[in-house]
């Protein structure tokens, strides 16, 4: 019998910091590190404080807008069939990569810099391939000269407005979709088309000059921009298949309404960054004002959206709650920072009725939208661009120091802002439109088509397009046939 050595048993020694202490450490980082800030300040004059402060505000906004693509991949990835999860993640994932790189390269020059005789309708190609500096405002980006934060933040902020515009059209054309077709589309949209209909609104073109045109935060220049192209998008690709069979609509339900949901919180949390962020500085009365209307709307919109499906439906929808919040977002998006609070509450309640109108006007088209993104940003976008011109508080009401639109026509005003945001919805929709028409059908023709195999839909993009199941192990449930 061989002998075993008994195995010394080793006692773990006590931390000298008990749990309390190690409690206190991180506050103590904090308390240190803020009076070393305190220090700093005393240095600093006031204007270079405030330049802090906005700077810091606007970062910290942007990477909340920034965290929305996630918002967008959990929201549609639940919504579609988990054979076609990997696709769908796929696109919500490279999507921000693309939009940094076209944006970067031409986007920010098309819809910031100075277009010489051609300002009214782009921008210039002086500032491709963006450098950066500051010296910049001054000789080629003086349409940003009037935010006191660094050019490169301005930079940060706008990119992921961008991405957000790209974001939306990948729920619309979901499940049947070529990834490289998307992937080319998206470098187009974001380098091209996104940056000139911007410019007109944001960075000094005709809209903002000669119509008076208002968009605080993007419902036209991003979710309108977004909703026009996937409308588009999901009008040449058709149908999924079984989406549609004699002359009857099929609902196709989504696999993970955990994720959905979680994504629905996920960009409600992101909206606080993307309105009250759209100040670009750190204006307390600004900023809380946009932070009740923003949140108001969303709330309204949500109810309102579950109450009329309930009655309409005979059952709560899910689908059409989170659609509701999304929908009361959009819709006080671009009036966030002109209207009251119960301005807004109202606007959140006519997008949470009219995004299950547009859900039931889409599917009766036979326009086959997964996730309800055109609803949600196109019909939602045109809604909350014309609630600037009814329910405006007037310049100079609310905080905004004498700027802002003209006093909306419900609350006494004349036609005039209603008039002019009609006019911007027109124009944009007419130029994104024909470009994104022009751009898929030139895609469809060099990839040899923009859809995939009907054998590859059936088996699910994961595996075709892929070669990845994004639930090893799992079985795939067909619905219809698929």
């Amino acid at each position: 019998m061989m002998y075993k050595p008994k195995r010394k048993r080793f006692k773990r020694k006590k931390s000298w910091l008990s749990p309390s202490w190690r409690t206190c450490l991180p506050m103590t980082v904090m308390i240190l590190l803020m009076w070393s800030y305190a220090a700093v300040a005393q240095d600093l004059s006031n204007a270079d404080l405030q330049r802090w402060l906005d700077t810091v505000w606007v970062v910290m906004t942007g990477v909340l807008v920034f965290f929305m693509n996630a918002g967008f991949a959990m929201l549609e990835t639940g919504f579609c069939r988990q054979k076609n999860a990997v696709n769908i993640l796929s696109k919500n994932l490279i999507v921000f990569a693309l939009s940094t790189v076209a944006f970067w390269a031409i986007g920010f020059s098309l819809m910031f810099s100075n277009g010489g005789f051609l300002d009214p309708i782009m921008g210039g190609l002086k500032g491709f391939f963006f450098s950066g500096r500051e010296a910049d405002y001054k000789n080629v980006f003086t349409s940003l000269d009037w935010a006191n934060v660094p050019l490169s933040a301005k930079f940060f902020f706008q990119l992921v407005f961008a991405g957000t515009a790209a974001t939306i059209v990948s729920g619309a054309v979901a499940e049947r979709i070529k990834f490289l077709a998307f992937f080319i589309f998206s470098l187009f949209l974001v380098g091209i088309a996104y940056p000139i209909t911007g410019h007109w609104i944001w960075g000094g073109g005709w809209l903002q000059k000669s119509v008076g045109f208002y968009d605080f935060a993007g419902s036209t220049v991003v979710h309108c921009v977004g909703g026009w192209a996937a409308l588009i998008g999901a009008i040449i690709l058709g149908p999924r298949t079984g989406k549609y069979q004699g002359g009857e609509s099929f609902a196709i339900a989504g696999h993970n309404l955990s994720i959905s949901t979680l994504g629905c919180f996920i960009l409600w949390l992101g909206w606080f960054g993307f309105n009250p962020g759209s100040t670009l500085s750190a204006d307390p009365e600004a900023i809380t004002h946009i932070v009740l209307t923003t949140n108001m709307a969303a709330a309204t919109g949500a109810v309102a959206a579950t109450v009329f499906s309930w009655r309409y439906f005979g059952k709560p929808d899910l689908t059409m709650t989170i659609n509701g919040v999304l929908a009361g977002l959009v819709g006080i998006t671009a009036s966030c920072a002109f209207v009251s609070v119960r301005s807004a509450a109202v606007i959140g309640v006519v997008a949470g009725i009219l995004v299950v109108l547009f859900v039931e006007a889409f599917d009766r088209w036979k326009v086959d939208d997964p996730v309800g993104a055109i609803s949600v940003h196109l019909g939602c976008g045109l809604w909350g661009t014309l609630a600037v011109g009814l329910f405006s508080a007037g310049p100079g009401d609310l905080y905004e120091k004498g700027l802002g639109p003209d006093k909306g026509l419900l609350l006494g005003g004349g036609i005039g802002q209603f008039f002019a945001q009609l006019v911007g919805i027109l124009a944009v929709a007419g130029f994104t439109v024909l470009s994104s028409w022009i751009a898929w059908t030139l895609i469809k023709m060099a990839l040899g088509g923009i859809r995939v195999s009907p054998e590859e839909e059936i088996e699910g993009l994961d595996i075709g397009e892929h070669g990845m199941p994004a639930y090893s192990g799992f079985e795939i449930k067909r619905d219809h046939g698929l």
